[in-house]
């Protein structure tokens, strides 16, 4: 009969499950969030804030011109009317959602930027007092 897998003794642990394991949640939680540290406030033009809304956007308008164009292609065209008329509305769709996703994303990064301006110290006051 086969032997169960042992468990690996401490020797044979890995140094990163020791770190892990002596390690404190809430400071390994902070370091590895994906929020950017107060103290390396590198100032970011307005390219690195919003390029990828206007990406988002600009890809939306694309296929939405290029659904409008292909919607109307069986007004002029005479074969595969069809393929047209199923694959038009789809770009349609497809690009009305992906133009308005861009276009809410601005406003929401704005916020955000506006939040970050806010003193430290004011956040965590308000943080202190309503996250318990």
């Amino acid at each position: 009969m086969e032997n169960p897998p042992k468990s690996p003794d401490e020797s044979e642990k890995s140094p990163q499950s020791k770190e892990l394991l002596t390690s404190n949640t809430a400071s390994t939680l902070c370091i590895s969030s994906r929020s950017e540290s107060v103290w390396t406030s590198a100032s970011r033009t307005k390219w690195d804030i919003y390029h990828k809304p206007i990406i988002v956007v600009c890809v939306g308008a694309a296929v939405f011109l290029l659904g409008v164009v292909i919607t109307s292609l069986p007004c002029i065209l005479e074969e595969n009317k069809n393929v047209y008329k199923m694959c038009g509305p789809a770009l349609l769709s497809l690009g009305l959602m992906l133009l308005v996703c861009g276009l809410v994303w601005i406003p929401i990064i704005r916020k955000k930027q506006k939040q970050r301006q806010k003193p430290q110290f004011l956040q965590s006051l308000k943080s202190c007092f309503f996250n318990r």
